[in-house]
């Protein structure tokens, strides 16, 4: 069964090496949606508790990103690094996570399935 989570954390970041505007410290709204594959447990019938995945989430990634200034945190923090250092937050605490979406700006994505 897949289950997902949607989280929001605000936080700024500067991109060092990027010619455009994203070179200067600015903010965003971001979204994330973490997504779990488990079997059903026939006892609770649930692959995973949502309360328990929120807690995990609010836990590991939520508590070091929100309010932040990302370079702090990241090195060179572009939302694929930032996917990357979520999933080796979570793969550990986890079991079965198979996705990460980050999405920077509404129209704005990146998908990071792990190695």
């Amino acid at each position: 069964m897949i289950v997902r989570r949607r989280f929001g954390f605000e936080a700024a970041h500067r991109l060092p090496h990027h010619p455009g505007n994203c070179r200067e410290q600015h903010g965003h709204s971001y979204e994330l949606l973490v997504t779990v594959d488990r079997e059903v447990d026939p006892k609770s019938g649930m692959a995973i508790d949502f309360a328990d995945l929120k807690r995990t989430v609010e836990h590991e990634v939520i508590a070091d990103l929100d309010h932040k200034d990302l370079n702090r945190v990241i090195d060179n923090p572009t939302a694929e690094r930032i996917a990357e250092w979520i999933w080796r937050r979570l793969a550990d605490p986890l079991p079965g996570l198979v996705e990460i979406e980050l999405c920077e700006t509404r129209n704005c994505s990146v998908l990071y399935r792990g190695r």
